[in-house]
């Protein structure tokens, strides 16, 4: 995103100028079942994993993702946008929660749907496909992708994997477990691209709420409590919503992802360059991510519009469960307009636990050399 780009609309179809060339992709889109020696290996299931599981069978996280109309809706409309492609199709949905999106496809016309779900939640969405009258054409498993049993290869793959800062829970890594195993060649997957952005940005509110409240408590001196306070508030990522106003530079682009092409190798560690020049002159409390997802069929597979449906989790769109993750520094940096932010920044999966996030942030601003790192547990 630059200067000049169209803000994409969240969930609503985007149009793309015609002539304007696409993503580029590394191959013509579509997965395929691989030959038995080159079968994707599942990955042992950790006590992490299963402490993830359970966590996903609390009906509370599933009201607030069907509560976000945004993805919901962006999902929505990109069946509908594909609905000539799934019809009469094999849908398998990756982490189908309470099995909306599987009977979305399902009502899309689509012949068969297999619905995975880890977690115990997978209970309720047989219920709910069978108070749906859906049960002959969804079939929900409970399991892991990687360990479930599917006798056929599928046409469509769909799954809502992103996470916070998008990698956050490394979910994709099962999407692309069974686009390896089950895609046919020229499958469609949704969503089939992310991109993760990054930008400084400005939040006194949110430090004078956390750090200069110890100030002065009702009229008794407490700074001594800053240090603590600081640590308490900005030693891990914070998920919240910021404005537009609050982003000091246009984003940079950290990563972009091709989930027809994209392998579980390239997750393990991304290192991304910046190079920001502040619009304003404000305080730096630290960097902001966000990504969007977009809902291409493969190359060649015509959509029912020439537009691309976009689900953004930007600032300046319209709010989502994700919110935006901002990795705040312990002390402010005072910004001049047109300043000079440059550096790099590492996104790694924790050895602890892959499903962690590890952020590695080093900078150069006003002739000083700055590192900020953390972990998103």
């Amino acid at each position: 995103m630059g200067p000049g780009d169209p803000v994409l609309g969240n969930g609503k179809l985007a149009r793309r100028p015609r002539g304007r060339p696409g993503r580029p992709r590394l191959s013509g889109g579509g997965g395929g079942r691989l030959s038995p020696a080159t079968q994707p290996t599942a990955p042992p299931c950790t006590d992490f994993d299963l402490a993830y599981f359970k966590a996903y069978s609390h009906l509370g996280v599933h009201e607030e993702m069907l509560k976000d109309r945004v993805r919901t809706e962006s999902y929505r409309n990109a069946i509908r946008q594909h609905q000539d492609f799934i019809a009469g199709k094999v849908v398998l949905d990756v982490g189908c929660g309470t099995g909306v999106l599987s009977i979305f496809c399902a009502l899309a016309g689509a012949r068969r749907v297999y619905a995975v779900e880890a977690s115990d939640i997978a209970v309720q969405a047989a219920d709910i496909v069978n108070e749906n009258n859906l049960s002959d054409k969804i079939i929900v498993l409970h399991g892991r992708v990687e360990d479930v049993d599917i006798d056929e290869q599928v046409d469509v793959i769909i799954s809502e994997w992103m996470g916070y800062i998008l990698l956050y829970e490394s979910m994709l890594a099962s999407v692309i477990f069974a686009r390896d195993k089950w895609l046919k060649p020229g499958g469609l997957i949704l969503p089939s691209h992310a991109t993760l952005y990054m930008a400084p940005i400005t939040n006194p509110e949110r430090y004078h709420d956390s750090i200069d409240f110890w100030q002065d408590v009702y009229g008794i001196k407490m700074s001594s409590m800053k240090s603590l306070a600081k640590q308490c508030a900005f030693i891990e990522p914070s998920v919240e919503t910021i404005t537009g106003e609050s982003v000091l530079t246009w984003p940079c682009v950290v990563m972009q992802v091709d989930c027809y092409t994209i392998r579980v190798e390239e997750l393990q560690s991304i290192t991304a360059n910046f190079d920001f020049s502040s619009m304003l002159q404000a305080p730096l409390h630290g960097f902001g991510f966000w990504f969007d997802v977009e809902f291409n069929g493969p190359m060649g597979i015509e959509a029912n519009s020439d537009a691309t449906v976009v689900l953004s989790t930007a600032p300046e769109d319209s709010p989502t469960h994700w919110q935006q993750t901002i990795l705040y520094l312990f002390d402010p940096i005072e910004l001049k307009k047109d300043q000079i932010i440059e550096g790099s920044v590492t996104l790694s999966q924790s050895i602890e636990n892959a499903r962690f996030l590890n952020i590695h942030i080093q900078y150069c601003c006003g002739g000083r050399s700055f590192v900020k790192q953390s972990t998103m547990r």
